[in-house]
């Protein structure tokens, strides 16, 4: 009888090695310039960090607090505490700064395609403003600090053209969308535009503007959140890398005065 061989074993195959799991993706809205630029700049250093940043464009003042809300995105990018904070009273939201959150101050700043001189405003002139409230306070203060209006009280910062006491020039107020300022140029005296919208419209803010808010601009912007993801483990590790030196030396070096460090 023939004897019968052993059948050799064959080792069972290994498992396929498990994929790494998938990094957190943080979605953020932001204006085009220059909050998604420097949201670009921090990309792969938030990627080190363990955290996939996707960067979501929004061209106006309203959609970016909305997408919070509306749990589209996880945070903005684009705005200061007093737009916040008017947005908040206005349409009964419930969006936060960011613990840390400030990130920059673009200083506010009026242009003109007429005159060169503040001096050579003349009597009747039309300025445009922008027509969110934050922002036309602000405009008002600033036209106050060049002595072209008095307001009733100059630390009001809702002031509304209701605002004002004293109007030497008779100037006329048009208010517009902030993102319609630069366009409106030709047809108005003087435009008070947010220096995003200025950069945009290759304004040079610096260089273009007759008159700009100082550094000292209680105005930072900043990084916003809902109250209930505000404090997440992501947005604080974004928040770190947006106040390092590599992101401060850059903002200095591109936009050159336009935009200024708040950290």
């Amino acid at each position: 009888m023939r004897k019968l061989l052993p059948i050799p074993s064959v080792p069972a195959a290994s498992a396929a090695p498990a994929a790494p799991p998938a990094q957190p993706l943080l979605r953020v809205a932001a204006s085009p310039v220059p909050h998604a630029e420097i949201l670009e700049f921090v990309k792969p250093k938030l990627k080190a960090q363990g955290v996939d940043l996707e960067v979501k464009v929004f061209t106006d003042y309203v959609q970016p607090n909305i997408a919070v809300a509306d749990k589209l995105v996880d945070a903005n990018f684009f705005q200061h505490q007093p737009y916040l904070d008017a947005f908040n009273r206005d349409r009964k939201t419930r969006i936060v700064a960011v613990p840390g959150g400030l990130v920059h101050v673009e200083p506010f700043g009026a242009y003109s395609n007429k005159i060169k001189r503040v001096a050579d405003l003349p009597a009747g002139a039309t300025i445009a403003i922008p027509n969110d409230p934050s922002n036309t306070g602000r405009a008002l203060v600033l036209l106050q600090k060049q002595g072209l209006i008095k307001l009733k009280d100059p630390s009001k910062i809702l002031s509304t053209a209701r605002d004002i006491a004293e109007n030497p020039k008779k100037l006329v107020f048009r208010e517009l969308e902030a993102a319609q300022l630069p366009r409106a140029l030709p047809d108005v005296d003087l435009a008070l535009i947010n220096t995003n919208y200025a950069l945009e419209a290759k304004l040079v803010p610096t260089r273009d503007a007759l008159f700009i808010e100082g550094a000292d601009s209680p105005y930072a912007n900043l990084l916003a959140a809902r109250n209930d993801n505000a404090a997440s483990p992501a947005l604080q590790k974004l928040i770190a890398v947006l106040h390092t030196p590599e992101v401060k030396k850059f903002i200095e070096e591109k936009y050159k005065g336009a935009v200024v460090p708040a950290f």
